[in-house]
């Protein structure tokens, strides 16, 4: 004779410890913001392309096939910042004060910093995240007809904060 399966119980309410985009049904949902205050609020991210010494010093003189590569990724970066709701789903759309996207090229490597500042009721780390990642693929995509082994990585949030 088979048991009966336990008695289904709804999941704890979110907590500080628990996911804060499932509502109590296991289901994603939007985090209500409405009664946050608005605050400063900035967030710094940063990753790595790593690249071959040849590519980089083509950079540097400018003289890639798709032409000034540090600039066009610069502006993707702080676009992507500015739509990150557009492809984050249950992000907030902000309306951003600040992007700067900045690069240090190295001997081997970009170095990608995204800085996104707002005034409002929410973070604004996943922006930061989303200009640093696009700008990372679009260096990436302008400079693979020269460097098939590039990798992009070490994208991370550096810095959230609120004042």
């Amino acid at each position: 004779m088979k048991k009966d399966p336990a008695p289904q119980t709804k999941p704890a309410r979110p907590g500080p410890t628990q996911l804060s985009h499932v509502d109590e049904t296991g289901r994603a949902r939007m985090v209500n913001v409405s009664d946050k205050p608005h605050q400063r609020r900035r967030a710094v991210a940063t990753g790595v392309l790593l690249c071959q010494p040849a590519t980089l010093r083509a950079l540097r003189k400018n003289a890639l096939p798709k032409g000034d590569v540090l600039t066009v990724a610069q502006i993707a970066g702080i676009h992507a910042a500015k739509r990150t709701a557009d492809l984050i789903p249950l992000c907030h759309p902000l309306a951003l004060t600040h992007v700067a996207v900045e690069f240090r090229v190295r001997r081997d490597r970009i170095e990608i910093t995204c800085t996104a500042e707002t005034t409002g009721p929410t973070g604004v780390e996943m922006e930061a995240l989303t200009g640093v990642s696009v700008a990372a693929l679009t260096l990436y995509d302008m400079c693979k007809a020269v460097d098939r082994t590039m990798r992009i990585d070490q994208i991370r949030l550096l810095e959230k904060t609120k004042a």
